[in-house]
């Protein structure tokens, strides 16, 4: 099962138009979570204590893990969050601290090292950003180190267009470029 955690909110996402595009060519169907549409639970003092209370009873078939238990079956992971910030929308955030699951998207050895229990061995972060000051060390290299260190998914591609906003940009150009790499990508 391919999983598209679509962090996307614009009508006219460019970020998603290339989500799209690589889904095409990966999966004839996929599960799509649309973040936009999640009301996501307040995280207070007694939300962490009834989280806590079903991790600790192994309470994993608890509907507050229903997108945790999604994300560790996924065969493969698709993220599309556009460049906000010098990270993402709030929103994949909140996603992230819903997902990280102790007991079902990782566990702890004995050593106190994270493992992995999630299924899926690829992940692709797909990003757009309107100017070409894009350090990957915050968005996307945040959801790398989550997704080969907690999550045990060892592949994490990223894919992104950048400077679409710059004055003079070729949008169409910049975005066709990236779909031919796409492209390319998936020919490997």
């Amino acid at each position: 099962m391919v999983l598209f955690v679509n962090a996307c909110v614009r009508g006219e996402s460019r970020t998603k138009h290339l989500a799209e595009t690589l889904l095409e060519m990966i999966a004839d169907n996929y599960e799509e979570i649309r973040l936009e549409d999640v009301k996501f639970p307040k995280t207070d003092e007694a939300f962490l204590k009834n989280r806590d209370n079903l991790m600790a009873e192994e309470r994993f078939d608890d509907e507050s893990f229903a997108m945790a238990r999604q994300f560790a079956a996924a065969d493969t992971i698709v993220i599309a969050a556009p460049y906000w910030d010098l990270s993402f929308p709030a929103s994949l955030k909140q996603y992230i601290e819903h997902i990280n699951v102790l007991g079902v998207t990782f566990e702890y050895t004995t050593e106190g090292v994270p493992k992995g229990l999630c299924k899926a061995d690829k992940l692709y972060y797909i990003m757009t950003a309107g100017g070409n000051y894009v350090p990957e060390e915050f968005g996307f290299g945040y959801i790398k180190a989550l997704a080969q260190n907690f999550y045990g998914i060892s592949e994490v591609e990223l894919i992104k267009a950048t400077g679409l906003d710059i004055y003079g940009a070729d949008v169409n150009n910049i975005l066709s470029a990236e779909i031919k790499r796409i492209q390319n990508l998936i020919k490997r």
